[in-house]
């Protein structure tokens, strides 16, 4: 039990710990989107569909060297919303519901291609799926599907 309490919890009541935090609650807003999304490029946009590539870089790597799963996550977020704004609304609302499956590794410097597609757009909920393939051979790498909000506009 101390072991795993060791690996979750990384502060002490050190100085050095204190700086730390303070540090890190201070960083922009929207920082860690602005972490994973900066090597990102759009590929092709149309009406429902965003092709992205992006070349792994270290800073995305977990302990395994391979890209980190809430990279991956936080893309998926992202990515869902923005093909759903290609269909019109103004604004999306909260993810409901993002799920992810892996089935390969991508690693450093590794070019691969994430394919957002809105699956369904009703009135107030939306349904997209991203796909991770390799671009050298087009095997999946994983794959995603957000459920998001859509706000309703008022009327008034």
């Amino acid at each position: 039990m101390g072991k795993t309490k060791g690996c979750v919890e990384k502060h002490s009541d050190s100085d050095d710990d204190r700086k730390l935090a303070s540090a890190m609650d201070d960083l922009p807003f929207r920082f860690y989107q602005f972490f994973v999304m900066t090597a990102l490029r759009i590929d092709l946009i149309q009406p429902g569909r965003i092709l992205c590539s992006l070349k792994v870089p270290d800073r995305l790597l977990n302990e395994n060297n391979s890209m980190r799963e809430g990279a991956s996550a936080l893309l998926v977020d992202c990515l869902g919303h923005a093909a759903v704004k290609t269909l019109g609304p103004s604004s999306t609302g909260v993810s409901l519901e993002i799920n992810l499956s892996f089935f390969d590794a991508a690693c450093l410097d590794e070019e691969i291609e994430i394919d957002s597609k809105v699956l369904r757009m009703g009135k107030t909920i939306a349904v997209v799926n991203i796909e991770f393939r390799k671009k050298s051979n087009g095997k999946i790498i994983a794959q995603g599907r957000l459920t998001t909000y859509i706000p309703v506009s008022s009327k008034l």
